[in-house]
């Protein structure tokens, strides 16, 4: 396990790495969940053998550190993530992200351009103030304190066993501030983020979760946008193999 201060006032932002010589990789997590729980099993596979593969926890969630005085906006979970890539001596890196992980993986590669070569975004929220049904909307409805000292604990007996197993290991508070500043999104949006980039861009749709919103101008803007058959909002558990393909760049 490593870890790099990310707040300068010792708070720490902690990852866990398999070496390799070849392409660096970072995963990084949705809201409420854990990298290595939602990737280690992708990493692993022989088709990526041989890569360096980091697998970072944000702030508030999994093995980071949840300082009490952090903002936990877009901005916040990206100049942390930063930090962990600085110290990881790591630029140019291929970021495999998911849902909120992928909206702090688009606002740091608008921030620090040349840390990112590469982005395989799966479902990431791309737009601000998204619909009730979705589980950031559903958090950030709370105020903060009413979240604290109840609805979180109702919100882990409503959201299932998978996502219930990894979001008991996020701090409440952490929780809410996350998805109040996800669902208020970045400035530029997380959309028009992934429209001007220039690197390398993959965004994954899971079949079950319908079609994606301005798929048409996302693929005129350069984005590869693809249909995961039989897959929904956690494309890398339930479509595996398509999953590898692209992350491998063999899609």
């Amino acid at each position: 396990m490593k870890q790099a201060e990310f707040d300068g006032k010792g708070s720490r932002i902690r990852w866990t790495e398999v070496p390799g010589e070849e392409r660096t990789r970072v995963y990084v997590h949705g809201l409420g969940s854990v990298s290595c729980v939602y990737h280690a099993h992708i990493a692993a596979r022989p088709e990526l053998a041989g890569n360096r593969s980091l697998f970072v926890d944000l702030p508030g969630h999994g093995i980071s550190d949840r300082p009490e005085h952090f903002g936990y906006t877009l901005d916040d979970h990206a100049g942390a993530l930063a930090a962990a890539l600085d110290a990881a001596g790591v630029t140019g890196a291929e970021l495999i992200a998911h849902s909120m992980g992928g909206a702090v993986a688009l606002v740091l590669a608008h921030r620090r351009p040349e840390l990112v070569s590469r982005l395989v975004l799966t479902e990431a929220n791309l737009d601000a103030f998204p619909p009730l049904a979705a589980g950031s909307s559903g958090i950030a409805s709370h105020e903060e304190e009413a979240f604290v000292d109840g609805g979180y604990a109702r919100v882990l007996e409503q959201v299932g066993p998978l996502w219930a197993a990894t979001m008991r290991l996020a701090d409440p508070r952490a929780l809410h501030r996350t998805a109040v500043g996800l669902r208020r999104g970045s400035d530029p949006v997380m959309r028009d983020i992934l429209e001007a980039l220039t690197v390398e861009r993959v965004y994954l749709q899971g079949e079950l979760s319908g079609e994606l919103e301005g798929r048409g101008e996302l693929e005129a803007a350069g984005v590869r946008v693809v249909t995961v058959p039989g897959a929904g909002h956690n494309v890398m558990f339930d479509n595996p193999d398509a999953f590898v393909a692209e992350v491998a760049g063999w899609g």
